[in-house]
């Protein structure tokens, strides 16, 4: 399936670093209010869970309260030894990075801004919309169950289905674990929901933020919270930054083999506020270009979920109207990302006087 032809207004961010200009376009400029304090240091005291004794009845426990401790504290943490291996993260980083060194006519068949397209390529946020631009090329494609999905996928590079594909599959198994761990800190059965999950909606966004010339003037992406259940992402460099409750940044150090499991607008409103989802932007960097690879996890398009009614009682009334992911891509689809509030707010229900 290809997208529609290329605007002519379209330029990747890869297009300008190799123009070599040492100035930002004014469209990548942000409001003074909105640019990066380049002074945050990388946090030190992140969550890094060791998941390794997950199945294991002696060390489970400890893992959930940990879990559940970093899901309510930060609605963020990283695992380690989480049984993806190295050589299958390391491939699909090579062939992402693989795909955005190709020229641009051999990827412009992929450019749209239609956020209901299956598999997608752009640049910033909404490269027709946004007035504001962000420094980041991307790619986006659904990617659960596999078979529906790869046919539709990049067959350049080469090696490009085969070793996203077998990364996406083992991320996808991981995701299972670590919502069950999620489910299970919060009280919940952990196979809670279980079935709705295994039909749930993945989609792997390959993110790609080039040197930046000005990096202080710019973001790679702008402040905002995922809509799904949990994001888990892998990273090449440090650039993530996340928000903690008191409104202050932090910047997420990449950690050799770690992946980032970030909790989604979605979760939020299934345990029914008790974690938050996270809020996070990515920085730029004028000497290293970043590679990230997220992978988006909600229920399908159309399943609409409420707070889990084990979570609601006299004391939690239910806080969240019930939403699906297609409500949330229709909130984004024709408006300026930027201009948007979360939409997580919108399913907020006011508590009475």
């Amino acid at each position: 399936m290809e997208g529609p032809p290329i605007p002519s207004s379209f330029t990747s961010a890869m297009t300008l670093t190799r123009m070599g200009d040492p100035h930002l376009p004014n469209r990548f400029v942000l409001p003074p209010s909105q640019r990066p304090n380049p002074s945050i240091p990388a946090a030190a005291a992140m969550p890094v869970i060791d998941i390794s004794g997950l199945h294991d009845p002696a060390h489970r426990p400890h893992i959930i309260h940990q879990v559940g401790l970093a899901c309510k504290e930060l609605g963020f943490f990283q695992v380690i030894n989480h049984g993806i291996p190295s050589s299958l993260m390391k491939d699909a980083m090579d062939v992402g990075a693989e795909f955005f060194e190709l020229a641009d006519e051999e990827k412009k068949h992929l450019v749209s801004d239609d956020v209901h397209h299956p598999v997608r390529y752009g640049t910033s946020l909404n490269h027709v919309k946004d007035k504001v631009h962000f420094w980041r090329d991307f790619i986006k494609h659904y990617s659960h169950p596999l078979s529906s999905w790869i046919h539709l996928w990049p067959s350049n590079p080469p090696t490009y289905k085969e070793k996203m594909g077998s990364y996406a599959v083992a991320v996808q198994g991981l995701h299972k674990q670590l919502i069950g761990a999620v489910f299970d800190s919060l009280g919940l059965r952990a196979d809670y929901l279980e079935e709705d999950i295994e039909q749930g909606s993945q989609v792997m966004a390959v993110n790609f933020y080039p040197a930046c010339p000005e990096p202080e003037l710019t973001l790679g992406m702008p402040t905002h919270s995922d809509y799904g259940t949990l994001t888990i992402l892998a990273q090449t460099h440090q650039g993530l930054q996340i928000m903690d409750h008191a409104k202050s940044w932090h910047s997420v150090p990449a950690t050799e083999r770690a992946l980032v499991v970030q909790l989604g607008d979605q979760m939020e409103v299934i345990n029914n506020g008790r974690y938050k989802s996270v809020l996070h932007r990515a920085t730029v960097n004028c000497e290293k270009k970043r590679l990230s690879i997220a992978s988006l996890h909600s229920l399908a398009l159309e399943k609409k979920v409420g707070p889990a009614p084990e979570l609601v009682d006299d004391k939690h009334s239910s806080g969240y109207k019930e939403a699906s992911f297609g409500g949330f891509l229709k909130h984004i689809s024709g408006n300026e990302f930027t201009k948007l509030g979360r939409y997580v707010d919108t399913l907020k229900i006011d508590e009475p006087p």
